[in-house]
């Protein structure tokens, strides 16, 4: 049952990212337009707007665009016009779309917002092009923006780009470690990849609207500290729903996570919980072919062991363990916000996009 605050808050929350989009969208249009026509239509598909053939798709999900709000609302709650901080809103939105598109090769993920994701329509080489090429224009979006803090901004955005790098570089190396024993992946090593990977390019967006708007470096890095926890926060719910998450919201298979095999938070968690259950989903991970593993992952080969995986990690806390992880890190954001001195109306709007994160999963 939903409660009648919580939908007030997701409400405004809604309208927050609304207005954002409204005000980013034109901007973001006119610089994917600048691409090669075929990246630019893989682009575009990417992003929600168009379909495999470029035709104009009314019917699919663009996104939430979390990281475009945070960067205009970083700038007016430094008292800025948040005009200002569009073009830090397009660099964060296509650096988060390069992303995706290249996370989704290595993952080997066909499906994202409920249809196939740009490697699986396109082809694996096309996709890579595409994702180089929103990475470029990224950067070059915001190296060419008016105003006296472009340069500062660019080496911001650099230098998350690396963050963001490294975190992905640490999620793959996690594959290869074991499920227990010493060389098995710890909660807190979990937690800095999140940080890395989720939460630098959040963090950057806020702090990039705040420094284009002229706020000074304590403003700029506590926005970029709060949004560092909403990353950590925002992939703990990502990992929720990646096992229990309903298909018809996430657009992926139920148990997707548990099928592939990922080390993700809820299950790390379970594992070093100890006691029966967290014995026995140990020995079920470290099965060959458990959980669907190899070539049936993303299929419906595994089902009945892929959803005994996930009762195992519900019964040794790993649920019940991310949801607080996700809560504290939320409490975290926020009391980062809350010391930073903001504009009372820019500081409500962070506020209501924080507290809708959390009621994603609960």
């Amino acid at each position: 049952m939903v409660d009648a605050s919580d939908a007030v808050g997701a409400a405004a929350a809604a309208g927050v990212l609304a207005r954002c989009r409204a005000l980013v969208r034109p901007a973001l249009a006119d610089a994917v337009g600048g691409l090669h026509p075929w990246t630019g239509e893989m682009a575009a598909f990417s992003l929600g707007w168009s379909d495999v053939a470029g035709t104009p798709d009314p019917g699919a999900s663009e996104g939430k665009g979390v990281r475009q709000a945070l960067a205009v609302l970083g700038a007016e709650a430094a008292g800025a016009d948040g005009r200002v901080a569009v073009a830090g809103a397009v660099a964060v939105e296509l650096v988060h779309a390069f992303s995706l598109l290249h996370d989704d090769i290595m993952d080997g993920d066909a499906m994202r917002r409920q249809r196939e994701t740009v490697w699986k329509a396109y082809g694996t080489g096309p996709a890579v092009l595409a994702g180089d090429a929103l990475f470029a224009l990224a950067v070059q979006s915001l190296a060419e923006a008016p105003g006296e803090h472009t340069g500062a901004a660019v080496r911001r955005l650099c230098d998350t780009l690396t963050d963001l790098v490294r975190g992905q570089a640490e999620d793959l190396c996690f594959e290869d470690r074991p499920w227990t024993g010493p060389g098995a992946v710890r909660p807190d090593e979990y937690r800095a990849m999140a940080e890395h990977k989720t939460g630098a390019l959040l963090g950057c967006a806020a702090a990039l609207g705040a420094l284009l708007g002229g706020a000074p470096e304590a403003t700029v890095t506590a926005l970029d500290r709060a949004g560092r926890h909403l990353g950590v926060a925002f992939q703990a719910v990502d990992d929720l729903l990646g096992i229990w998450g309903d298909p018809a919201v996430t657009g992926k298979p139920v148990h997707g996570d548990l099928r592939r095999r990922k080390k993700t938070y809820p299950v790390l968690s379970a594992l070093t919980a100890g006691g029966p259950a967290a014995r026995e989903l140990a020995a079920l991970l470290e099965t060959p072919g458990a959980a669907g593993d190899g070539p049936d992952a993303a299929g419906t080969h595994g089902d009945g062991t892929a959803a005994r995986a996930a009762e195992l990690v519900d019964r040794a806390g790993g649920r019940t363990a991310t949801l607080e992880e996700a809560r504290h890190h939320l409490a975290a954001a926020r009391a980062c916000l809350h010391d930073a001195p903001l504009t009372p109306g820019a500081a409500g709007d962070l506020d209501a996009l924080v507290a809708f994160l959390l009621h994603r999963a609960v």
